[in-house]
């Protein structure tokens, strides 16, 4: 898995100097704009929700007043890391929620976008046909609904973890991982279907290729620590460099 995990960083790097060779801008700047804005507003509102969404849980259970009582830093302590830790898995999870609404919105843009690398890469066209590209979008939006009925069961149990004490510190690690895996697994789907894999084939591939969705997705949440220049590039470059990465991975 580590082998992947590498190859699929690597792949961002030869996906830049691949969208520089073949001025592929374009296809980056204007989408990437898009997406920066709606990341900011998302942001912002997910901030304020997930805040809100603490102060009720609290409420519900009186914790407050149970510390108050308690009288215990020690006890405070731990619940406020408990917490901050919270925030940042119901965080995660609205950005979760996010991201597969981008991939739906988005599915024509990656389509495309990965098939014009691999166009380049073999040095043939792919004829254009409207029903293929409706059939490449369909099966999109369906591995992003089915991602994110999966990925949400899974956000649900790390967020009832998160309220133990320190067994729920390492939950926001947890649900990162599996957040970049999720995210890879539907930039590394756009190939697999080109090379006519049906949505079991592929899958059952990338279950067994997860070094390369996890390396994909981690660059792409990296990204975002870059302001606004890390939130333009971001989504096109994991497409591309999904698709150079299971290249490599066969070379």
């Amino acid at each position: 898995m580590l082998k992947e995990i590498i190859i699929a960083i690597q792949s961002y790097f030869k996906a830049h100097q691949f969208i520089r060779e073949n001025k592929l801008w374009k296809w980056i700047l204007i989408p990437g704009f898009i997406y920066a804005i709606l990341f900011i507003v998302s942001m912002y509102f997910f901030g304020k929700s997930a805040n809100n969404a603490i102060e009720w849980i609290k409420n519900v259970t009186h914790l407050t007043v149970w510390l108050e009582k308690m009288q215990s830093s020690f006890l405070s302590f731990l619940f406020a890391i408990s917490g901050l830790i919270l925030w940042l898995v119901l965080m995660l999870f609205y950005f979760s929620l996010f991201k597969y609404l981008w991939l739906i919105v988005g599915s024509p843009v990656f389509a495309y976008l990965s098939e014009k690398t691999t166009s380049i890469l073999e040095g043939r066209d792919f004829p254009f046909s409207f029903r293929q590209l409706a059939h490449d979008i369909v099966r999109g939006i369906k591995i992003a609904l089915r991602n994110t009925l999966w990925q949400t069961i899974y956000t649900i149990s790390i967020v009832f973890l998160s309220f133990i004490p320190l067994v729920g510190w390492a939950m926001p690690m947890v649900a990162m991982f599996l957040e970049c895996y999720y995210y890879g697994f539907s930039m590394l789907d756009y190939t697999c279907e080109r090379q006519k894999m049906s949505a079991s084939e592929s899958i059952y591939f990338i279950n067994n290729h997860r070094g390369l969705a996890i390396g994909n997705g981690l660059i792409f949440y990296l990204m975002h620590l870059v302001p606004v220049i890390g939130w333009v590039f971001a989504p096109a470059y994991a497409v591309i460099a999904a698709t150079l990465s299971l290249r490599e991975e066969k070379a």
